[in-house]
């Protein structure tokens, strides 16, 4: 008698502390967290997976040095401790802030050790603040501290992966990421994102340099941009791209900020968009073998719709590493 097959897991990784970073009217709020982790929840559902509720824990100096150089994050510190502060129009350190920035930064990591070293079909960080837009010695646009990549050195560091895929469909650019990365042959990065809009980096001819040229891939889309657009830049260029490039692991940054009913940009994807592309990468990580995918929260800021594209996108997540079947030929072929 066969043994029954047991549901996929997806894991869930937040800490309602992250929420104590706050500033009144800004749009990148606490009520985020609960409105993703029931967009997990019903994903995970509606994709008969099984739900692991996980407490994050936070990065150490140590870990956060990897990146960013402890003079960086002692300032950050210091301003916290000092009772917080604008760092530009945008962004801001409160009392508690390097307090969910550990823990941003810890859930982050901890999701990409769940796929690549734990069993899980999809780890999701839901994170505040996000992280895409801080460089190595800079915060910005809403960012502290880049979670995407401090869990590309946990990777590296555990010996779990090298090369590393970081898929990011926020709609705005991130440079912070790709200017981390931008020598580094090992990461290959891609993004969609509004163009122009903040923060104006992310052309089509930004490729990586040295080394790395090759390993960084762009697809600005224009203002009113919708599903069309946003799947088949992915489906036709960006996961081939990666197909070709053979990650060891795939990190997700994902935004949901390219919405139609986002406030704070001008695309219109929807929870389709979001489900076709998220099946893909599914399909892609099957076709390299790999365990699962993870993802980290960065923007998004339409409640009820951050809700829905999260669930379609684990929902398309788990739809993806169940479909994969070797017959059926690489992500992008004309005959899928």
């Amino acid at each position: 008698m066969a043994e029954p097959i047991s549901p996929p897991r997806v894991v869930l990784l937040t800490d309602p502390a992250m929420g104590e970073h706050a500033a009144p009217g800004h749009p990148e709020r606490p009520e985020r967290l609960a409105a993703v982790a029931d967009g997990v929840a019903d994903g995970a559902a509606a994709g008969a997976a099984d739900l692991v509720r996980a407490t994050p824990f936070p990065a150490s100096d140590e870990q956060l040095h990897r990146i960013h150089p402890t003079w960086h994050t002692d300032r950050l510190d210091e301003i916290a401790h000092a009772g917080g502060g604008w760092l530009d129009p945008d962004t801001y350190v409160g009392r508690h802030s390097m307090v969910a920035a550990r823990l941003a930064a810890g859930a982050t990591m901890q999701a990409a050790r769940a796929v690549t070293d734990e069993g899980a079909a999809v780890a999701f960080a839901v994170v505040r603040p996000p992280g895409h837009h801080a460089s190595q010695e800079r915060p910005g646009g809403f960012c502290l501290v880049n979670n995407v990549a401090l869990a590309v050195a946990e990777l590296r560091a555990s010996g779990l992966a090298q090369r590393i895929a970081v898929l990011d469909w926020d709609v705005h650019h991130g440079d912070g990421t790709q200017a981390i990365f931008d020598e580094d042959p090992d990461l290959f990065y891609a993004s969609t994102h509004q163009s122009p809009l903040y923060p104006g980096s992310g052309d089509a001819a930004e490729r990586g340099s040295g080394a790395a040229v090759g390993t960084k891939h762009n697809v600005p889309l224009p203002p009113g941009a919708g599903d069309e657009a946003f799947t088949r830049a992915w489906l036709d260029e960006l996961l081939p791209a990666a197909a070709t490039f053979r990650p060891q692991a795939v990190l997700v940054s994902a935004g949901f900020d390219a919405h139609r009913d986002d406030p704070l940009a001008h695309l219109a994807v929807t929870e389709d968009g979001y489900r076709t592309v998220a099946a893909a990468i599914g399909r892609l990580a099957a076709e390299l073998g790999l365990g699962g995918v993870a993802l980290t929260l960065e923007g998004g800021y339409d409640l009820p719709a951050l809700r829905r594209s999260v669930a379609a996108t684990v929902e398309g997540l788990l739809e993806g590493l169940r479909q994969h079947d070797p017959e059926r030929g690489a992500v992008g072929d004309p005959d899928r």
